[in-house]
């Protein structure tokens, strides 16, 4: 039984290695395209963002760059900590403090995870359409959504 069950595991982390493969692949195929180039915002130019490897929603690309530009120009130096928990969890808008901005677990629901650094590797299990590894600069941001079951009391 303990090999059936190796082997289904196995297979299982083959088959989830294969999907983020090939997602890495889109990515850059849709990063070289020049016509995807041109619907690039101007925006994200400014900011220097970069697109590492995506399973998620323009919409939500978008927001997740312009939070993470917010905190980094409010930021005298790079908290990574701080750049990963304003988009995780609600905070403060820099510009105006009493209005909070939603971010990514109070807006789209709970089981968001963001690393932010320099320099560090990952692998990791995400939600269909909840996965988004970019840099702004020389920061590089992963954000992903993995799924919540409750637990029975």
């Amino acid at each position: 039984m303990r090999g059936a069950a190796k082997k289904a595991a196995s297979e299982e982390l083959e088959r989830r290695s294969q999907y983020l493969s090939s997602l890495v692949q889109r990515t850059k195929i849709m990063g070289d395209n020049a016509a995807a180039a041109a619907d690039h915002d101007k925006k994200e130019e400014e900011m220097n963002v970069k697109v590492r490897a995506a399973d998620m929603s323009p919409a939500l690309q978008k927001h997740a760059f312009r939070c993470a530009r917010e905190t980094l120009t409010s930021m005298p130096k790079l908290e990574s900590k701080r750049l990963a928990l304003a988009l995780k969890k609600a905070r403060p808008c820099p510009s105006m403090p009493s209005f909070p901005l939603q971010e990514f677990d109070s807006t789209y629901g709970p089981a968001w995870h963001c690393i932010v650094g320099t320099s560090f590797g990952s692998y990791v299990t995400h939600s269909l359409g909840g996965f988004l590894y970019f840099s702004i600069d020389k920061v590089y941001i992963l954000l992903f959504r993995t799924a919540v079951e409750p637990v029975d009391r």
